[in-house]
């Protein structure tokens, strides 16, 4: 099948919403499941008496204490891989609408960390070319400094905004996990999904030479 044909790109944007999806609700999911005090001084007041989004930050905070390790942005990591690879089969609109779904259903501010996550894609997508005849040691060093970028850029915004940022150290952990997953996204994005970049010369979606 055509790579850019309206089917194929149907089927590949459909597959990416599918998997979006699929990694939000798994980090939706209660993961931590050893037994708590029920008068742990931690819990008081009760989680379901103070805003939710203080709630699933002292719950993530409580759990990477006991734990030590907190699970990398899949979702960030495998739009990287994809935008860097097939452009086409991530729009900014399809980009946008799930990042900013992933701020709603995961308690964060909506709309700062969607929009950063956005611009980072597309600066990707614009770099997609230069990257393409590099090393993916140069992909893999890209792509960790934009995530840098937007983490740094994501703090300093709150703090102006006088909303208080997720902590230092939960963010550097899921910063660390997120760059050191990144192969793997780009693994599975190549292997299973058979994402793979476009050939020297092919056309791409307006029907341009990429």
């Amino acid at each position: 099948m055509d790579e850019l044909s309206p089917v194929r790109l149907f089927l590949m944007r459909s597959a990416f919403v599918v998997l979006a999806l699929v990694i939000v609700f798994f980090h939706l999911l209660p993961i931590d499941t050893q037994p708590i005090s029920l008068f742990s001084p931690e819990l008081m007041p009760p989680l379901a008496s103070i805003d939710p989004a203080e709630a699933r930050l002292r719950a993530l905070l409580e759990q990477s204490a006991r734990r030590n390790w907190i699970s990398p942005d899949l979702l960030i990591a495998f739009a990287f891989a994809w935008s860097l690879r097939r452009p086409e089969y991530v729009p900014a609109t399809l980009l946008a609408g799930l990042f900013l779904l992933s701020d709603l259903l995961l308690q964060r501010p909506p709309g700062l960390w969607a929009l950063l996550a956005l611009l980072a894609c597309e600066t990707l997508k614009g770099r997609s070319r230069s990257l393409r005849d590099s090393t993916f040691g140069a992909e893999w060093i890209t792509a960790a400094v934009l995530l840098i970028v937007i983490l740094l850029t994501n703090r300093i915004m709150l703090t102006i905004l006088l909303v208080t940022p997720p902590d230092l150290k939960l963010s550097l952990l899921e910063l660390g996990m997120t760059v050191m997953f990144y192969p793997i996204a780009v693994l599975v994005t190549r292997t299973v999904m058979r994402v793979r970049r476009a050939a020297p010369g092919e056309l791409d979606v307006l029907g341009g030479r990429t």
